[in-house]
């Protein structure tokens, strides 16, 4: 790597970095809303020591000193992407503690990362004389881009693999529920056995109805919550009908006995859907790999001789 190329590397990284510390001063800074209103606003008081945070030490003084960066990298990233209700949807979906903007520092902390390797490979590039700028600075976006979108990636693989475990599991619960109400408990004693005899992501959905009922809530009403929060239509046409059945006096073991039955065919129709995905791709290998291997050697000796009859 020639001297001219190494000083302009360095002079364009020491640009970059005063270009936004001066971005990053309070008079080019754009105000957030908070620091707009907050001279119209009076003080609440001051906060109880017992809840005060701890002593600011190398590690926060840190963070706040790149606060400013990373809430501006937030909102750039939350303007490209957008969509944040699917987004919310999404990490309620798998009960995650993360809110949208946790999930948007979470996708900029891989994108860094994601420009840190490819600026690590351009670097690895360069040393073995592979020098083009454009190419290195195409390298370092595509890799930041591809951390943003591998961390929504991520998240929605996330949701699929719990969304296939309800799928699972859906029919062992719809037949507990079954039981115990034709048993003759309640729908929220039902409930409370289910969860305490079977784990998994679906259990830890009614577990969260229960919690709702035993705070407060009507169990109709937290049927109904789950229904909303829910992106099965199955587990959402189940508890629909269970909140029918309740509210409107029909027999609920009847109903709970045709919703299991209806989710057993869902899962026997699932499994021949899924059996005949397997056979086509069972069929990939023969057609491209066995079949014309087996064609070649029957056809092998005949062009030969073709062959040698032809000289």
């Amino acid at each position: 790597m020639s001297p001219a190329l190494l000083g302009g590397i360095l002079g364009a990284l020491a640009a970059a970095g005063l270009l936004m510390a001066i971005l990053a001063t309070p008079p080019l800074r754009r105000p957030t809303l908070s620091d707009r209103i907050a001279p119209y606003v009076a003080d609440a008081g001051g906060q109880s020591r017992l809840l005060a945070g701890s002593a600011p030490g190398p590690r926060s003084t840190l963070g706040r000193l790149a606060a400013p960066l990373l809430r501006d990298a937030v909102r750039f990233v939350d303007k490209i992407m957008g969509g944040r209700g699917s987004v919310e949807r999404r990490l309620t979906a798998i009960s995650s503690p993360l809110t949208v903007d946790q999930f948007r520092i979470e996708q900029v902390v891989w994108g860094s990362l994601g420009a840190a390797a490819g600026a690590g490979i351009g670097l690895l590039a360069v040393v073995l004389g592979q020098s083009n700028p454009f190419i290195l600075l195409l390298l370092i976006v595509v890799s930041a881009a591809a951390g943003v979108l591998g961390r929504d990636w991520w998240l929605t693989q996330a949701v699929s693999k719990q969304e296939e475990e309800i799928i699972a599991e859906f029919p062992v619960i719809a037949e507990m529920l079954a039981l115990s109400v034709t048993a003759g408990e309640s729908p929220t004693g039902a409930l409370d056995r289910v969860t305490k005899l079977a784990h998994g992501p679906l259990v830890s959905q009614l577990s969260g109805v229960l919690a709702e009922t035993r705070a407060g809530t009507p169990f109709l009403t937290a049927l109904t919550h789950l229904r909303d929060r829910t992106r099965l239509e199955p587990l959402a046409r189940f508890l629909d009908g269970m909140a029918v059945a309740i509210e409107r006096g029909t027999p609920l073991a009847d109903v709970l006995r045709a919703q299991a039955a209806d989710v057993r065919a869902l899962s026997k129709r699932q499994l021949l859907e899924s059996g005949g995905r397997k056979e086509i791709a069972m069929m990939v290998p023969v057609v491209f790999l066995v079949l014309p291997i087996t064609i070649l050697f029957a056809l092998y000796p005949g062009l030969l001789a073709i062959t040698t009859v032809a000289q």
